[in-house]
């Protein structure tokens, strides 16, 4: 008998055999956290992290005490793209272990490929810019119709892939694309609607105001805010694909590539702060108008965005799409008991149809058909 008939292995049923998929769907499927296996936890990371950063952001925009001062949008990214770094470099030094390979990694890797940081130039502008515009769309849109409209940004990121990664889209995303575009034009009719009809009340009813009308001072454009979204959408499209291209260019490890990022990112948003905001700052100082709901919205801007990308890998497209729409009906449900927000009939039909293209959207259905075997 031969060498190799005397070590061959037979098997009765080879469907038994474990695979890879089996074993990650098993080692995902275990409890890692309070009895929560690793998607039902990525799940729930992204629906909090989605609503808390829109409500909280949304809450500080517009809500403000008699005598208390807004504060700068511009200082809390400039702020946030600081506190990005400074994690970034956190776990670098963790990662290493010791301080001596990490300042070796950072001189190696930061500051002796100046040339590298100079590559996330064009992307940590449009990051910056769309930060910025954030704070404006939400202090001027409502939380939920934020959330419906800024999934406008699926629509942007596919034309940009198409464009600057050569892929290409199938029928049935293309289709979904479509009804994205309705659900959103939907939402947006209430909002411009609600908006008209605001303004003509106001000018009839009279100019006395209760204790709870004196918190509420910020003035809204739904306009302005529709345009920011838009702009914003755009910019995270073409900044997430160029993005992408440099990653899979290079074998740099993602914590660097953010440190680069945040550093061009931060000197984009000093320029913009300066530009704007310099006799404001001079005035009031760098953090006039903070307090603790401002300081939470700076944190979970820089560090919410990472903890994202850490939990992404546990989910799929259909757990992204799944909690996108759970984030806008959370989102949905709590501005109607914090800001008064009243969704019409064409707002609810609108937003069901955003999250049905979202899910569309992340789902292969060439994958999936091929799956079913015929009888």
């Amino acid at each position: 008998m031969s060498v190799y008939q005397q070590s061959r292995r037979t098997f009765g049923n080879k469907s038994v055999l474990p695979t890879s998929n089996d074993m990650d769907s098993k080692n995902q499927s275990q409890a890692v956290l309070f009895g929560l296996s690793r998607k039902q936890l990525s799940l729930i990371v992204l629906v909090v992290q989605n609503s808390t950063l829109v409500l909280m952001m949304r809450y500080s925009r517009i809500v403000q005490k008699p005598g208390q001062t807004m504060y700068i949008a511009s200082t809390a990214v400039f702020l946030a793209e600081v506190l990005k770094i400074i994690a970034c470099l956190m776990v670098m030094r963790h990662q290493q272990g010791t301080w001596d390979r990490f300042s070796t990694m950072v001189k190696r890797e930061i500051l002796g490929k100046p040339s590298e940081t100079l590559k996330m130039l064009i992307p940590s502008g449009l990051y910056a810019l769309q930060n910025n515009l954030l704070y404006v769309a939400l202090s001027n849109l409502e939380a939920a119709t934020f959330q419906v409209t800024y999934q406008m940004k699926i629509m942007s990121t596919a034309i940009f892939s198409v464009a600057l990664l050569g892929r290409s889209l199938t029928r049935d995303k293309w289709l979904a694309l479509l009804l994205l575009m309705i659900g959103v034009t939907l939402v947006q009719s209430q909002s411009m609607s609600s908006s008209s009809a605001s303004t003509s009340s106001s000018s009839t009813t009279s100019t006395t105001t209760t204790k709870v009308d004196e918190i509420l001072l910020a003035p809204q454009n739904p306009f302005i805010g529709l345009m920011a979204v838009i702009t914003s959408c755009i910019s995270s499209g073409f900044a997430g694909c160029y993005f992408e291209k440099i990653l899979k260019t290079s074998d740099t490890s993602m914590w660097v590539r953010n440190i680069q990022l945040g550093i061009s990112g931060a000197l984009f948003s000093l320029v913009g702060m300066l530009a704007y905001d310099i006799q404001p700052i001079m005035d009031g100082g760098l953090l006039q108008g903070y307090n603790w709901l401002t300081w939470v919205v700076v944190a979970n801007q820089a560090l919410g965005g990472l903890l994202v990308a850490i939990v992404v890998k546990y989910a799929d497209n259909i757990l992204k799409g799944f909690a996108t729409s759970l984030s806008i009906i959370v989102s949905g449900v709590i501005s109607i008991y914090l800001f008064g927000f009243q969704p019409s009939g064409v707002f609810i039909v609108g937003a069901f149809i955003v999250m049905s293209s979202s899910y569309l959207y992340g789902i292969d259905f060439s994958k999936r058909f091929s799956r079913v075997k015929p009888l």
